[in-house]
């Protein structure tokens, strides 16, 4: 079914606005992208491929607790999805939830005990539980930056936390960031994994 085109609204297909969708997510205008993909899981609610697009364009955009229910949906449906585990934990780390976002990330691990980024993510969260971004307490929705990981670099975590965390990292079966990478699928800020 083709669109008959109004003044603002895009033309042809929901499978022509989901590539339109995942061209501009690529070329880092989510805002744009999200719109499009909209569209498309509109005229296909059934779509996992446009769900997921959709999720990574919200969370791109800094529309997090959007983005975070969307990823929600697909791990409801698919919770074997480690992409979703891993797009969930995120999101729900940008909107405060550290405890769940540790949930879903250790799933992610699970499910691909290889990928770097699920695992840099992982010890982000576990950071964010026990302290914050300013060595205190941990506090809710306190932020914390996963979106270009690099070793300890996100959190001002003291010695004897980072000493644990490492304890941590080698117990839970974690890879080292020398891991291979084991994806090319997108992460959600649009970085190639």
């Amino acid at each position: 079914m083709t669109e008959t085109p109004e003044h603002g609204s895009p033309t042809g297909e929901a499978y022509d606005w989901f590539r339109r969708g995942e061209e501009l997510l690529r070329q880092g205008n989510a805002a744009a992208a999200a719109q499009l993909l909209q569209r498309a899981l509109a005229a296909d609610p059934g779509s996992r491929s446009a769900r997921e697009s959709l999720a990574r364009a919200l969370f791109d955009s800094e529309q997090y607790e959007e983005a975070r229910e969307l990823f929600a949906q697909i791990v409801a449906d698919h919770p074997s999805d480690d992409y979703a585990q891993f797009g969930l934990g995120l999101a729900a780390l940008r909107t405060g939830d550290p405890k769940v976002a540790v949930e879903h990330l250790s799933l992610a691990v699970a499910m691909k005990p290889h990928d770097h980024h699920y695992a840099t993510a992982l010890r982000n969260a576990r950071a964010q539980n026990l302290v914050d971004p300013v060595g205190g307490p941990a506090t809710a929705g306190a932020p914390i930056e996963e979106r270009r990981p690099t070793r300890g670099s996100t959190v001002n975590v003291p010695p004897e936390i980072e000493e644990l965390l490492r304890g941590i990292e080698r117990s839970d079966g974690a890879p080292d960031d020398d891991a291979p990478n084991g994806s090319a699928r997108d992460a959600p800020n649009g970085e190639v994994r």
